[in-house]
């Protein structure tokens, strides 16, 4: 094949027909095309974009590049979703089992996180036991039975982009619309999902800092995934401060039990709320997206979304008396930091701001999170706040306490001191959601 005729017709927007991209991701996905061309390719992409067409069509032959599950009879019932990531952003981990608890079918398959802190895969190895190196045999036989698994992504699974991505993270092409909607959604459609909802997060904290930029990738995936027949909505949320009140892979397990035992922060579950309500309406399963959202909530409040998550721990290997443990206790289970330190604020006011791109950058130091993604993980490290925006603290109050091992350092702490923001006037807090494409 080719590829400098394709870098050329890129060049001159001269749509690539379906063929020729077809045969190119079987190539790569073969390692049959040398990295150099490769990197070729993703250049023109990455500066003169391609059509919507082209990108449905990418997406759709990295998606076939390796397994596409088959569900029968259950197809119009497994549903999942996606999140650009965020600090703090633990959704998946209840919403799954909230929404099995409602008779959906999640196969949901994250990645490992580089970044502030580990990705869901991570936050859930954390739990002792808890094996997310799943088959597509296995994962078809946990939803069968319980309705959610949350597992790895692998080789098997749309094994061109892997490749790609790898020679992307080194040829400076990550941040392009086109190819962030082909790696996103090829994951996804090959889970073959009836219903899909994104949540695209902008702020500085996000990987998309403005709305306009966050608007544009979601619609781009949205297209595609529809494109693809799955149907797809993207919700745009702001990520400028934490969500919920945990930062980091243990502390962020014991906020999602608290979740499911209906004592989680507001907020974590308005967002739960708002992915499954759009789910279980495009599901079918609900009238409406509002009586949606109600039975989430009452999955959570209830309990049937912690004993569909007990049961999804103990398919995945965790023992039994372990996974009650973890469901009414989880802190006694979960490995935590040997020291923790609490600040206290000088002055009193209402919470202006927590700056979420600071305490994530914290998080990542105190390990966290990975700068290389052959980085060890520290479960046990992160941040508990005590407060949110539109908080009034006073004098000398706890706004934050430290999970760490080893000495606090003097940058952490004073970079952890800029972090918080305090009014002489009452703070009205923004509510995330956005807008809804799709």
């Amino acid at each position: 094949m080719d590829i400098s005729k394709l870098v050329e017709q890129i060049k001159d927007n001269n749509p690539m027909s379906a063929e020729d991209i077809e045969e190119f991701i079987d190539l790569v996905a073969k390692h049959k095309i040398d990295q150099t061309q490769i990197e070729a390719w993703l250049k023109a992409v990455h500066e003169y974009g391609i059509s919507n067409d082209e990108t449905t069509t990418l997406t759709s032959a990295m998606m076939r590049s390796g397994i596409v599950f088959e569900w029968g009879d259950s197809h119009p019932l497994i549903v999942d979703k996606h999140s650009t990531g965020g600090v703090g952003d633990k959704m998946s981990i209840p919403l799954a089992p909230a929404l099995a608890a409602c008779g959906l079918k999640v196969p949901m398959l994250s990645g490992r996180g580089l970044g502030h802190t580990g990705g869901t895969v991570d936050k859930l190895e954390a739990i002792p036991g808890f094996n997310t190196s799943q088959s597509p045999k296995n994962m078809q036989k946990i939803i069968a039975n319980i309705g959610c698994c949350i597992a790895a992504q692998n080789a098997t699974i749309a094994p061109a982009d892997g490749i790609l991505y790898a020679i992307r993270d080194v040829s400076d092409t990550v941040d392009s619309i086109p190819l962030i909607c082909a790696s996103i959604i090829s994951k996804k459609a090959a889970e073959n999902p009836k219903s899909l909802v994104l949540d695209v997060k902008c702020g500085r904290a996000a990987f998309m800092k403005t709305e306009e930029d966050a608007r544009l990738l979601a619609e781009a995936m949205v297209n595609t995934a529809i494109g693809l027949g799955i149907s797809t909505k993207a919700q745009l949320t702001r990520m400028d401060h934490p969500i919920g009140r945990m930062i980091g892979n243990s502390l962020e397990i014991i906020e999602s039990v608290e979740l499911m035992q209906g004592k989680g922060p507001l907020d974590s579950e308005d967002i739960i709320a708002l992915q499954g309500g759009s789910l279980l309406k495009m599901a079918g399963v609900s009238i409406d997206d509002s009586e949606g959202e109600e039975m989430i909530r009452n999955a959570l409040k209830s309990g049937a979304a912690l004993n569909k998550f007990r049961q999804m721990c103990v398919a995945q290997g965790v023992d039994e008396v372990v996974a009650k443990q973890l469901c009414e206790r989880p802190s006694e289970v979960l490995p935590l930091a040997s020291q923790v330190t609490t600040l206290t604020t000088d002055v009193g006011g209402w919470v202006a701001d927590l700056n979420a791109l600071n305490m994530a950058e914290i998080t990542r130091r105190l390990g966290a999170g990975r700068f290389m993604i052959s980085d060890d993980i520290d479960a046990g490290v992160g941040l508990a706040l005590h407060c949110e925006i539109g908080m009034q603290l006073h004098p000398g109050q706890a706004w934050v306490s430290v999970y760490h091992n080893g000495n606090l350092s003097t940058e952490d702490s004073k970079l952890l001191e800029n972090s918080i923001s305090l009014s002489s006037e009452k703070v009205v807090k923004l509510e995330r959601h956005i807008d809804t494409i799709g």
